[in-house]
């Protein structure tokens, strides 16, 4: 982040710079590092078992970055990957609840991070694409995002861009096509690996004093009382602290009760600073309401599945604000508490969802803890990422 800073200084002085000015820290070799880093995760994090038809190599990693960074790939020119996975911002958006894809249309979850995506076996909040290598063709389709009529319709459009003949050849000795774009995607995305946490460097590096009094006490309340780890795993010589699988929190369900207009008054931001209450009619009746969200069952279509979302891995998890899978829960703070309050009561809430007990002081010591879990090496993969200007900046 000092590195950012210093370069944002830079800018403001001496006037626009070029990306590659802005991250020279990156170098020319940066994705011959990212593969060294894929084969090779940081401390706390385990190998990647990388798919038998993809294997990773520096020219697919260095495609692959070039088009999560190009607006080209949407219908109107306008919208990368990168727009909504920000580098600087824990490649999620910080700035907003839920994305804004083509022309300023709404998106109805949360962004992602696809930091650690690696370890991701059931990708989006839903689990609903098995595989990196096909996840970017919902994104890069859906009408609310990049908005492109068809699949084909994009390798045709990259096909004819010349900048995309040499780095795909590069790649793969072939030009553009649909597993091609797939796999080059697939392999960038794997590379971004944020580990060597202060946690990682007391659990697994053996370092005693990497994590200070309050952060340990955290971590007996997230083993212990607070029993996060029962979703969120830690293991012998590595943590990816999700079990991937589905669970009902309570939190869809009353996500659900309000868009229903059963959530009774509702406080909205009149002015700066202040706040009223009105009834949740009122709000409804000034705007399309939001759709329904149903989970995992808008996958599976089995009724049990109703308001199930994945865990979501709390590495960096400081910098992947807002929370949930609608964005609704802006700090940390909020979330500990939500689940302290033992989440929302109702048929089909998960049995390990009760209330916690935990006093003021043992939740500051919880998000304490989960502070410690931000991996040393984030500045390097924002630098990675701007290393070169997206191709359509000017």
């Amino acid at each position: 982040m000092r590195t950012l800073l210093r370069a944002l200084a830079l800018l403001l002085v001496a006037g626009p710079l070029s990306a590659a000015a802005l991250y020279a820290a990156a170098g020319p070799d940066w994705a011959d590092d990212a593969l060294k880093r894929v084969l090779a995760p940081p401390l706390g994090l385990p190998a990647i078992a990388h798919p038998a038809a993809n294997p990773p190599t520096a020219a697919k990693i260095a495609l692959g970055r070039k088009l999560f960074f190009d607006r080209r790939l949407s219908h109107n020119n306008t919208t990368s990957c990168a727009m909504c996975h920000v580098p600087e911002q824990g490649f999620t958006s910080n700035d907003l609840a839920t994305p804004v894809g083509v022309e300023g249309r709404s998106v109805r979850r949360n962004t992602p991070t696809v930091l650690n995506i690696a370890y991701v076996d059931a990708l989006f909040h839903d689990g609903r694409d098995p595989a990196l290598e096909t996840q970017y063709v919902a994104p890069i389709t859906a009408f609310n995002e990049m908005a492109n009529p068809s699949l084909g319709y994009v390798i045709d459009k990259i096909a004819n861009l010349d900048d995309y003949n040499a780095p795909f050849q590069a790649a793969f000795g072939a030009g553009p096509s649909p597993d091609r774009l797939g796999q080059a995607l697939a392999a960038y995305q794997r590379s971004l690996l944020a580990g060597a946490s202060p946690f990682d460097r007391w659990r697994f590096g053996g370092e005693s004093d990497a994590l200070g009094e309050r952060e340990r006490q955290g971590f007996e309340l997230f083993t212990g009382k607070a029993g996060c780890v029962a979703c969120h795993a830690i293991g012998e010589s590595s943590a990816l602290f999700s079990d991937g699988l589905f669970h009902d929190t309570g939190y869809g369900w009353q996500r659900e009760q309000e868009r229903q207009g059963k959530g009774g008054m509702v406080e909205v931001e009149i002015a700066p600073g202040v706040i009223t209450s009105i009834p949740h009619s009122v709000v409804q009746s000034v705007g399309n309401p939001p759709p329904a969200d149903l989970g995992r069952y808008e996958v599976t279509q089995d009724p049990k599945d109703r308001w199930r979302f994945r865990t979501p891995s709390l590495r960096n998890v400081t910098l992947t604000a807002p929370y949930m899978h609608d964005g609704q829960l802006q700090r940390l703070d909020d979330v500990v508490a939500f689940y302290n309050a033992g989440g929302v009561p109702h048929d089909g809430l998960d049995e390990r969802i009760k209330p916690l007990g935990l006093t003021v002081e043992e939740q500051v010591a919880l998000v304490a803890f989960l502070k410690s879990l931000t991996g040393s090496n984030i500045d390097q993969l924002a630098a990675e990422a701007r290393v070169e200007e997206p191709d359509n900046i000017r």
